[in-house]
């Protein structure tokens, strides 16, 4: 089955850096023309939006995480990443990709024959 699989998360101290990365579990899927994006969800928080991009590279970010963090597509738009420096105790979360016409957020669905959700967990120790 073909997923959309999240990693490079982990456990670093205050001020560190992350790069999550985000790519279908089959080479080849493009994102083709929708926006994507990093949503992110702490236990007992809601989901948050941090930050999106658009087919033709316009980016967006939560407010909480501007001017720490860098997101990015390659050029063939196959590979999402997230560029988190700086990071705070309180990014600590799971950290999801998905494209928000998919309307999954922080939740696991399937939309365009693929599984979205599953997550990488990022934790920041003060």
């Amino acid at each position: 089955e073909l997923r959309m699989v999240e990693s490079g998360g982990g456990s670093v101290q205050s001020g560190g850096s992350l790069t999550l990365s985000c790519t279908a579990s089959r080479s080849g899927f493009l994102f083709e023309d929708f926006d994507m994006a990093w949503y992110r969800q702490a236990p007992g928080n809601k989901c948050e939006l941090v930050s999106s991009i658009s087919a033709d590279g316009t980016t967006t970010y939560a407010d909480s995480v501007s001017g720490r963090f860098t997101v990015s597509q390659d050029n063939r738009r196959t590979t999402l990443s997230l560029q988190m420096d700086n990071l705070r105790p309180e990014d600590t979360a799971w950290y999801y990709c998905a494209a928000p016409s998919a309307g999954v957020g922080c939740s696991r669905g399937y939309w365009r024959g693929m599984y979205w959700g599953q997550g990488t967990q990022v934790t920041v120790s003060s």
